[in-house]
């Protein structure tokens, strides 16, 4: 016979402690807690289960501006266009620090609490585990038939071979025993699945060390931006970074000390279909040395496929063109002749926008905004880019002459300039094709448009935390599967000479129960272990009778 109940309490959890009832009883009664009461209280609070998931919520819902706005730390050119496109609604979101998410105060409450949330859950939780591990299963009930699963069946043997016989049993399956103390008892309590809560557990500690390192990442990583032109190099060293966003406990010499040169860079583009002018492939050749008067190696620099050096990443973001020009001033000299990198715009197809800067030229200095155009086509009397690729590249300037204000104390974009000192030379712009010239009025002098290269963005990224995320999160992983497959279970076993005198005959009884059992499994688990038991039972009788009867 089977008697299935469902017990009233969770005979897996201990019995609270007597000041966690008295609290809440006072609680409940509304009385008087006094400081210390209101901090156990707040302390309990914040420590519990459904705070750390409001809290892990919170933080992954703070985190969805810093993935859909531009952020200063790594974009601060699409911060200042955000600023030009949402004139009224872009300070107000810098206000709420949306603009600089992960260093905004409130970001780092949360971030805070929810760190001290999983210690104050996760420590205790690891010492009661500690002492669970070690801990033997509780004495069998008295009335087995109440747990959720029983059976019971009789047999020839004695209770103690009864209890003898499912000890073997059970100890094959892997469960941990508890047998009485007094020899005139006849019980059997075991235990299994308490892996599940080493699961539980390592789940909480590698969550918690996510959130370590990625701490550890801020404090002690940092990222920087570098445009290189192709055939120029760069060290890493902060003055020859164009952005520079250290961590707060690192400074400039923690740097590596690496050189890259960009020897070419190729891209190419789909020609035809609805997909024309979408990217095909992107490659940049570069050589490096990771150290200075070290050995100079080359790697094949692509999108995904960044190259290590100096205990830094470094990543292909982004490309661009660097129209060449050569200035000549009015006594005739070479005051400017090198490349100069666009800026590619939101019309799309690389359309660029830079200015060219001469604070040598003589008797006057003289500026240039211009527009690098790849593939031009005039389009309505508008000259338009159709195709990514410098299939025919067209340079559009406008020149101006007079103090380029280089020498004001203010800091200015290389990619702008300020014209409030210069007047305009030409009226109009003037196109020029790849090897002409533009002769500027009054002898001026004279600006050629002689090529182009192309450049590179790279970021270049040092994050300790990285590694140790990864591990922690594959931990995670483990554990919550550990978790889930893996189920707490306790099965007893009790013995009662039941025949009359002079008969041997044993009253079995088995119960079991299962933590949880969701999924379903224990029933047939038990059914099979109980089985498995009656069998063994009905065997170890077999045996034990004298031959002849």
């Amino acid at each position: 016979m089977t008697d299935v109940r469902t017990p009233e309490a969770d005979p897996f959890e201990p019995a609270a402690e007597p000041d966690d009832r008295e609290a809440r009883s006072r609680d409940q009664a509304g009385g008087s807690l006094g400081l210390v009461g209101w901090l156990k209280w707040g302390w309990r609070q914040l420590t519990s289960m459904r705070i750390a998931l409001v809290l892990l919520f919170l933080l992954a819902l703070g985190s969805v501006p810093g993935s859909m706005l531009p952020q200063e730390g790594t974009d601060p050119a699409g911060v200042q266009q955000y600023y030009a496109s949402h004139p009224a609604l872009a300070p107000l979101l810098n206000h709420l620090g949306l603009f600089n998410v992960f260093a905004a105060p409130w970001f780092a409450a949360i971030y805070l609490l929810l760190f001290t949330s999983l210690v104050g859950c996760v420590v205790p939780r690891t010492f009661r585990l500690a002492g669970s591990a070690r801990a033997l299963p509780p004495r069998a009930p008295r009335h087995l038939t109440r747990l959720p699963r029983s059976a019971e069946y009789t047999t020839a043997l004695a209770p103690a071979q009864v209890t003898e016989v499912a000890a073997k049993v059970l100890a094959d399956r892997g469960f941990r025993l508890r047998r009485p103390a007094d020899a005139d008892e006849h019980w059997l309590s075991a235990e299994k699945g308490y892996l599940r809560e080493a699961g539980n557990l390592l789940f909480h500690l590698a969550l918690l060390g996510v959130l370590v390192s990625v701490a550890l990442g801020g404090l002690f990583g940092y990222k920087a931006d570098r445009l290189l032109v192709q055939g120029t190099t760069f060290a890493d060293t902060q003055s020859a970074l164009d952005e520079f966003y250290p961590g707060r406990f690192v400074t400039a010499a923690d740097l590596g000390p690496f050189t890259i040169t960009l020897n070419r860079f190729d891209a190419s583009y789909i020609t035809s279909g609805a997909q024309r002018g979408q990217p095909a492939s992107f490659d940049a050749q570069v050589s490096y040395t990771a150290q200075p008067g070290g050995p100079v190696r080359t790697y094949d620099l692509q999108v995904n496929r960044p190259l290590s050096v100096g205990g830094a990443k470094v990543y292909l973001i982004g490309h661009g063109y660097a129209p060449v020009f050569k200035v000549t001033d009015a006594r005739g000299q070479v005051v400017y002749d090198q490349a100069t990198p666009f800026i590619s715009g939101s019309s799309g197809n690389f359309l660029s926008q830079g200015v060219v800067k001469v604070p040598d030229a003589q008797p006057e200095q003289l500026g240039f905004t211009g527009v690098f155009v790849p593939t031009a086509v005039e389009v309505g009397g508008v000259l338009e880019s159709v195709f990514p690729a410098a299939d025919n590249p067209v340079v559009s300037l406008i020149a101006y002459a007079g103090n380029l204000g280089l020498n004001s104390g203010v800091t200015q974009s290389i990619y702008q300039m300020d014209t409030a000192g210069m007047r305009r030379l030409t009226a109009d712009p003037q196109l020029l094709l790849p090897g002409q010239s533009l002769k500027l009025p009054d002898g001026q002098g004279t600006i050629t448009f002689t090529g182009y290269v192309p450049w590179v963005s790279l970021a270049i990224t040092h994050d300790p935390g990285q590694l140790p995320a990864l591990i922690c999160g594959i931990a995670a992983l483990g554990g919550l599967l550990v978790s889930f497959m893996v189920r707490r279970r306790r099965v007893f076993v009790r013995a009662r000479a039941a025949g009359p005198a002079g008969v041997a005959q044993t009253t079995v009884q088995i119960g079991g129960l299962a933590r949880t059992d969701a999924s379903g499994g224990f029933e047939a688990e038990f059914a099979s272990l109980a089985a498995e038991l009656r069998s063994a039972h009905g065997q170890a009788a077999a045996h034990s009778q004298p031959e002849g009867e």
